[in-house]
C-alpha cells in the first residue's frame, strides 16, 4: 500500500479521508496561495489544490498526496473565509434564501501522475434574519469557513436544500476522491 499524505490542516477533511478508511498522515502545505488572474471558481480550486499538493509531493516523491481547496461561490462571485464578524454577517445576508454554488477542488500527485478534478454542490438557504445571523455569527463558526458558514456544525440549521455531494460542501467530495484513488492505491 502506497504511503498517503492529506496536505490540509482541515479537520472536516481529515475526518472524512477516516471515514473513507485511509491510513494517511497529514502535512499541510505551507505555501503562498497563488490565484490565477479571472479565473473561474472551480479553475481556482483547481489551481489552489494542486499547488498544495505538488508542494508537499516535492518534499515526499514516493507518497500520494492529496490537496484540496473549497470555495462558496454566489453569482459567480467567490466568497472566501470572513476577516470580520461584520464581513461574515454580511456574506450570510447575501446568501440568505438564495441558492448558491460549493466548489471543491482536488489534486492527487505521486511523482510524474497526476490527477485534478473539482466537484460541485448548489445549497439553498432559507429567508435569514439579522438576529439569526449575528447569533450564528456570535457562535465564531463562520470566521474559519468559506462564505461564512459551517454545513456540519451550528450552520447545518441555515441550509434549506442542497443538491450534489454533502461531503463536497463540507471539504471532500469523499466518493469521488475514492473513486480517482484507485489509479494510486
Amino acid at each position: 500500500m502506497s504511503r498517503i499524505i492529506l496536505a490540509s490542516a482541515s479537520p472536516r477533511r481529515k475526518e472524512l479521508m477516516e471515514l473513507a478508511g485511509y491510513d494517511f498522515e497529514v502535512i499541510c502545505a505551507d505555501i503562498v496561495e497563488v490565484v490565477p488572474e479571472n479565473a473561474t471558481p472551480q479553475e481556482v480550486v483547481m489551481s489552489l489544490a494542486l499547488q498544495k499538493a505538488q508542494a508537499v509531493a516535492a518534499e515526499h516523491k514516493e507518497a500520494v498526496v492529496i490537496g484540496s481547496d473549497t470555495v462558496v461561490a454566489l453569482d459567480g462571485k467567490i466568497l472566501g473565509k470572513p476577516h470580520s464578524e461584520q464581513e461574515a454577517c454580511e456574506m450570510l445576508r447575501s446568501l440568505s434564501g438564495r441558492t448558491h454554488k460549493v466548489f471543491t477542488g482536488v489534486a492527487i500527485v505521486c511523482g510524474d501522475k497526476v490527477k485534478n478534478f473539482f466537484d460541485e454542490t448548489d445549497v439553498e438557504f432559507y429567508p435569514l434574519g439579522d438576529d439569526e445571523i449575528k447569533k450564528y455569527v456570535a457562535t465564531g463558526e463562520p470566521m474559519d469557513k468559506a462564505g461564512a458558514y459551517g454545513i456540519q456544525g451550528k450552520g447545518s440549521v441555515l441550509v434549506k436544500k442542497i443538491n450534489g455531494d454533502f461531503f463536497n460542501v463540507m471539504g471532500l467530495p469523499i466518493a469521488k476522491l475514492y473513486r480517482e484513488m484507485s489509479d494510486f492505491v
